[in-house]
């Protein structure tokens, strides 16, 4: 066999079992939201507190956040890529998004002061909010990094826009 055909075996070899993976639930992040590495779909109805991807609706923040390179390009209506962020709120919960930051039923979330700034300079977007999640609603943060763009910049979003609890399996 030659060099030039095992290479392009392999090659599809490999192709092969990275797509199975992703089939079976594999995910790999590459952004800061959260720790990089590979995560695993799980089939559980989700609830506060756990960690999900979610495709991000089809509204000028997420449409700016994917121009500016916050988010990026995917498989997800609009084509944006699925994102990884923790459920902080949901049906019930009171939400509070200000400049100063967010709480949830009245308890400030840690380190949650919206920039208003980009590591670009430019302005970020504003959210404020002063309300009862409804039944289909949730709020998405990340805990991990302070720097991340989620719920303080975009607010609640329709529950049935995520697509899976997810759980980390080796990460760096």
């Amino acid at each position: 066999m030659s060099l030039v055909k095992g290479f392009v075996l392999t090659a599809w070899g490999v192709f092969a079992l990275v797509a199975v993976f992703i089939l079976n639930g594999a995910r790999v992040n590459s952004t800061a939201s959260f720790p990089r590495g590979l995560y695993w779909k799980i089939n559980a109805p989700f609830k506060k507190g756990d960690l999900v991807i979610f495709c991000p609706p089809k509204t000028p923040v997420f449409a700016e956040a994917k121009e500016r390179g916050y988010i990026g390009a995917g498989f997800c209506p609009g084509g944006y890529r699925e994102m990884i962020k923790k459920i902080v709120a949901t049906e019930g919960d009171r939400v509070t998004i200000s400049e100063k930051g967010v709480a949830v039923n009245g308890v400030p979330i840690f380190d949650s002061m919206p920039s208003t700034e980009d590591r670009a300079g430019r302005p970020m977007p504003h959210y404020e909010t002063d309300c009862t999640l409804k039944n289909n609603q949730v709020l998405l943060m990340s805990d991990y990094n302070p720097l991340s763009f989620d719920g303080r910049y975009f607010g609640p979003i329709n529950s049935a826009q995520i697509r899976s609890v997810i759980r980390p399996v080796l990460t760096w």
